[in-house]
């Protein structure tokens, strides 16, 4: 399947594929996957997000950690969206992250892209090159890995 467009993945298929849910779901689609080698992973920022409250209230900033954990679930669609039904039921989860810089802010209003690219596959084991982007602009970079388990 490596290189083969699988199309978008809406809010449906996302929740369908991954276990997390609401508020720490954080990406709203990903577009432009193609096989499990590279997708781009959408998060539309609004301000009435419950890490505001604290982070920071006079001046809301998107955490770092927040925008990994998009990286890594937008990498994870990719991951399983590729996987058989016919393999059962799968969990993913966190095996590394590595390189990881903030360059700018991500705030209310921006549209955050994370661009992942894979790096190696090791039988139930991905790694992704990631960047989150607003517009043209990158603000966040990491590489992250994955495992993927039998529920």
């Amino acid at each position: 399947m490596t290189g083969e467009s699988l199309g978008t993945a809406g809010i449906h298929d996302i929740l369908r594929l991954l276990p997390h849910r609401y508020p720490f779901l954080m990406i709203d689609r990903v577009i432009e996957m193609r096989g499990d080698e590279h997708a781009i992973g959408i998060k539309n920022i609004t301000a009435n997000e419950p890490q505001f409250l604290g982070h920071f209230p006079e001046n809301p900033v998107m955490p770092g950690v927040l925008m990994i954990e998009g990286m890594a679930q937008t990498a994870g669609v990719l991951c399983l969206r590729n996987m058989s039904p016919a393999d059962g039921r799968r969990a993913l989860f966190f095996l590394t992250i590595d390189k990881a810089k903030f360059r700018k802010p991500a705030v209310p209003g921006d549209t955050l892209e994370y661009h992942v690219d894979k790096i190696a596959q090791r039988r139930n084991m991905w790694w992704y090159r990631a960047e989150a982007k607003v517009g043209s602009v990158l603000i966040a970079e990491a590489e992250v890995g994955a495992i993927i388990t039998e529920t």
